[in-house]
């Protein structure tokens, strides 16, 4: 991800200690940095990293005005005058600098683990393509759910069907007619109803993700951190206190726009009152971004903010399967032939040892990258035969529907003949 990416600014006035004044111009915010930029002079007055901060708070300067404060090691940095309002401006700032010391403590034992060995680095990858195959699974065994509560309803309306041609029958040659040569048939037994056993799916179904975010509904100003959760049948917006703000499922969402990487707008159209439309923006957003373009690949949209962060994403997942597997091969191959040079290649011999070195990994990572390469093993069979137990469903409930559908016209004429 690039780092210079502009997620945010706001025209505000700084507090320039040098001077003794007020310089007015616009704070902006990157995924690790804070700036600030002179209108007049167009010079930037501040630049520091997120993780530097120590300390954001509200005051007001002379007692009198509202202003934002950043402790960043020993020096203390006056903000005022922020628009659209100093809260908007502090839960954004806020948020942004607790994902950046959570991502920094993560990032340095990544770190700390990549510069062991390149088993780590490996592990690493196989243990991010389990994870998103695990979520793909978790939406497929969703929509095998919803296929089986369609042929339980198909089922029904055929059952259905049948009594109202039973009916039909008597009502077209009824018993007590001299010429007819049916008797009254004793009244049908009626089978018991099945009860109705909907489980509380939002209790029931998985979480795939759930992330921090800050919402914005309707105006800028109307501005509040809170939390974004994704199943499989749709998405949920709530504060703080995991009080559900808002709940869209996956029929109900018409569109959803990125506009950059850490941004995006959910929007639900009615006719004759406003849309539903909430702007997310987190510093995990990122993560949750691949699966909402999975979930609702017709309803989502990029915008040019966010194109750059699309083609970073996809172009090297061209060959994402080969690479892993070349790299499994490699570093296997350097556990069974830790004295062999990759490709047969002669070189020196200082280039030799260090080459065995990056090739060279660890029996314990070895064990570990097979259990894991037999999860996704077992996730991958499983996976197809979801598959093809889906494609099975797909075909009976076009059957059910079309034998369905000539049933409703026939009997639909048997109705018209006897009015």
């Amino acid at each position: 991800m690039n780092e210079d990416m502009h997620i945010h600014s706001w025209p505000c006035s700084y507090y320039l200690d040098t001077s003794k004044q007020w310089v007015s111009g616009r704070l902006s915010l990157t995924p690790v940095v804070i700036k600030f930029t002179a209108d007049k002079t167009g010079e930037l007055l501040v630049n520091f990293h997120l993780s530097s901060i120590s300390e954001i708070k509200k005051e007001s300067s002379n007692l009198i005005f509202s202003s934002l404060t950043i402790l960043e090691k020993n020096t203390k940095h006056w903000f005022s005058s922020l628009q659209p309002s100093r809260n908007v401006v502090f839960n954004i700032l806020e948020h942004f600098w607790k994902e950046q010391l959570l991502s920094s403590q993560s990032a340095g034992a990544e770190a700390a683990a990549l510069q062991s060995t390149k088993g780590k680095e490996l592990t690493g990858l196989l243990t991010g393509s389990q994870k998103r195959l695990e979520d793909t699974a978790k939406v497929l065994h969703y929509q095998g759910e919803q296929f089986d509560n369609i042929m339980r309803g198909l089922n029904k309306i055929e059952g259905d069907m049948d009594v109202a041609d039973r009916l039909l029958t008597e009502l077209e040659s009824p018993s007590w007619w001299p010429f007819s040569s049916k008797l009254w048939k004793a009244p049908l037994e009626t089978k018991p109803k099945e009860t109705a056993t909907v489980s509380d799916s939002k209790n029931q179904e998985g979480i795939i993700i759930r992330i921090p975010v800050i919402i914005t509904h309707r105006t800028d100003s109307n501005v509040k951190p809170g939390k974004l959760t994704l199943f499989a049948s749709g998405l949920e917006i709530s504060d703080c206190n995991s009080q559900v703000i808002h709940r869209f499922e996956s029929k109900d969402v018409d569109d959803i726009k990125v506009h950059t990487p850490y941004e995006i707008s959910v929007r639900q159209r009615f006719i004759g009152k406003p849309d539903t439309s909430y702007r997310l923006l987190s510093a995990k957003m990122p993560e949750a971004i691949p699966i909402l373009e999975m979930q609702f690949s017709k309803k989502i949209q990029f915008l040019e903010d966010a194109l750059g962060f699309v083609g970073a994403r996809k172009s090297p997942q061209v060959d994402f399967g080969t690479s892993i597997w070349q790299a499994a091969t490699g570093l296997l191959g350097g556990v069974v032939q830790p004295s062999s040079p990759v490709g047969g290649r002669e070189g020196t011999d200082d280039d030799q040892v260090q080459l065995q070195k990056q090739e060279k990994i660890s029996q314990e990572e070895a064990k570990e990258l097979k259990q894991i390469l037999k999860k996704l093993k077992s996730l991958a069979l499983e996976t197809e035969a979801e598959l093809e137990r889906q494609d099975e469903a797909l075909d009976s409930i076009t059957t059910s529907v079309d034998r369905a559908t000539l049933n409703i016209d026939k009997q639909n004429r048997r109705i018209k003949k006897l009015t």
